[in-house]
């Protein structure tokens, strides 16, 4: 059996559990933002207005060609898919429930996007989840079953609001899942095409239905609301997806309803209480279970040739180079079958059964 060199790969489940609670809580604090500048903007131009600003993000990301792969003409049916759940159901969804439901309350709902997206995952993907990953998704959905029981029981108006955030977690789960198959191409142009397919949608819809223009301020707001949490933040989920997996990703990506919930508080709203805390508790236990979590075993890597970007300290990358570039690069590549032992998530390169 070969055994990869020591050190030669670093934690998947630290460096992408970090990556993916930088995401969550980017698109975390938009939640309540968005709340706040979209009052009294319709939903389809706080959508457009949204992906207008991460487009823009995702344009001051893209990479030189020789860094990172390049979104093919193949991707396009996957690119329509994420743009239609994750730049105009979801946040279309979204918009409408913040105008009709509290922040806080909005954003813990958002927690049961992991499970859509870790159910989705293990169907269509075959994500392996171990013991520690199936704990940790009952201690977040927990949490999200506190807060809602909670809420429920507060009575009000809220329902068709909540209702409608509850179909922007779906749409968001299936775009988190879709995004899967694009995780290896550079996330600025990944980010720069779904915002624009996004936002092309939305502001042809709000210009038909004659919905007005929105206060400068909103405007404003809004666009760098976009760039943040959702450009940013969607760059930072796809480079988890990569190390972590969809299922594990969107299980940390949980957090993120929580962080919604604060930033309410922070802006006002004070209706938590002892069972925000005691969510809280239970979320922040399910994120610390899947950075603690490791999987090693003895595994087969089948001969593959695919491209994205990589590097040679990785043990997994050993093809030669006349001269060896420095850092991070991209181009098409074999990775000859090999067969040894190191920890690992399911990664583009770590796809093998579990079965026995």
């Amino acid at each position: 059996m070969k055994r990869a060199p020591p050190g030669t790969v670093a934690s998947p489940a630290l460096r992408g559990g970090a990556l993916a609670l930088l995401a969550a809580l980017l698109f975390g604090l938009s939640t309540p933002l968005i709340s706040l500048l979209g009052r009294d903007v319709s939903p389809l131009i706080t959508a457009a207005l949204l992906y207008v600003g991460a487009a823009a993000a995702g344009l001051s990301l893209i990479q030189p060609v020789t860094r990172e792969a390049r979104v093919r003409r193949r991707d396009m049916p996957v690119l329509l898919g994420m743009a239609a759940c994750g730049a105009v159901i979801a946040p279309v969804a979204l918009a409408w429930g913040l105008q009709h439901a509290s922040a806080a309350g909005a954003s813990l709902l958002l927690t049961l996007e992991a499970l859509v997206t870790a159910l989705l995952a293990r169907l269509l993907y075959r994500e392996d989840m171990g013991r520690k990953a199936w704990l940790a998704m009952l201690l977040i959905t927990a949490g999200a079953a506190v807060l809602m029981t909670d809420r429920a029981q507060t009575g009000g108006g809220e329902f068709a609001g909540l209702l409608a955030v509850l179909v922007a977690t779906v749409a968001w789960g299936a775009d988190n899942t879709l995004s899967r198959v694009l995780a290896d191409r550079d996330p600025g142009q990944v980010v720069v095409f779904k915002g624009l397919i996004g936002a092309g949608a939305t502001t042809a819809l709000a210009v038909l239905m004659g919905h007005a223009a929105p206060t400068v301020l909103a405007t404003c707001g809004l666009l760098v609301v976009g760039a943040t949490g959702y450009g940013f933040s969607l760059r930072f989920y796809l480079l988890a997806q990569r190390t972590f997996g969809a299922a594990r990703t969107g299980s940390v990506f949980a957090f993120a309803p929580f962080i919604g919930a604060l930033g309410a508080f922070a802006l006002g709203e004070r209706d938590l209480g002892i069972a925000g805390i005691a969510a809280g508790v239970l979320m922040l236990a399910g994120v610390l279970l899947h950075l603690s979590e490791s999987h090693a075993h003895r595994h087969r890597h089948p001969a593959l040739m695919h491209e994205h970007a990589h590097t040679h300290d990785d043990g997994h990358h050993t093809h030669l180079h006349d001269p060896v570039p420095s850092g991070p690069h991209s181009h098409l590549h074999p990775h000859p079958p090999a067969t040894h032992t190191h920890e690992h998530l399911p990664d583009a390169h770590h796809q093998h059964d579990h079965r026995h």
